[in-house]
């Protein structure tokens, strides 16, 4: 089954919001689950190699996608978004986070059995 998440928010945006949505990841790719997961809005900055967990955060939300990428998961960047949002706008990125483009998150979500935003 083929499943998509995207990521709205940015990291670490003094909720969980995030952190539960790479828990849910995870879960479903030690499932055996196809994962695809899109990072738009803010929520960019999650592949950016700068971004960090702020003082008494003890999740690193990157380190978490990056071993989501190692397990399989597909991850891709709104392209518009990587220099527009986000408070690291035009830092680089991490290997495995692809820039794309709203076509390709419409093709996925045409192409997706179950798709969830956080």
């Amino acid at each position: 089954m083929k499943n998509l998440i995207i990521f709205n928010r940015e990291p670490y945006d003094s909720t969980d919001v995030t952190w539960n949505g790479l828990r849910l990841a995870n879960k479903l790719i030690e499932g055996g689950e196809e994962l695809r997961i899109f990072l738009m809005n803010d929520a960019v900055d999650m592949a950016r190699d700068v971004c960090r967990p702020p003082e008494n955060y003890d999740q690193d939300l990157g380190q978490m996608l990056r071993e989501l990428i190692v397990s399989g998961a597909s991850v891709k960047v709104c392209g518009t978004c990587m220099a527009r949002c986000g408070i690291f706008k035009n830092q680089p990125y991490f290997e495995g986070a692809e820039q794309s483009t709203m076509q390709e998150l419409s093709d996925w979500v045409i192409d997706s059995d179950k798709v969830i935003s956080f």
